[in-house]
């Protein structure tokens, strides 16, 4: 997956892969100006839902990014 557009007013970008332990399963990493500042640290069983996970952890990170803790 290519994440979040490089056009959009935000900095971060999203990396859905797919992992091979346990097989099947996916990770996501999220990126800032390019610079790596979270990774999923367990497995999931879709893209998808991989995707909903790292979209939660965007917005935890960007409303504390507001209030002065990152």
């Amino acid at each position: 997956m290519g994440g979040m557009s490089e056009n959009s007013s935000t900095p971060y970008t999203i990396e859905i892969s797919p992992i091979t332990k346990p097989a099947g399963q996916y990770q996501w990493a999220i990126r800032r100006n390019g610079k790596l500042i979270e990774r999923s640290d367990r497995p999931h069983p879709t893209e998808a839902k991989a995707e909903a996970s790292a979209l939660a952890a965007v917005e935890r990170s960007m409303h504390s990014a507001t209030s002065g803790r990152w």
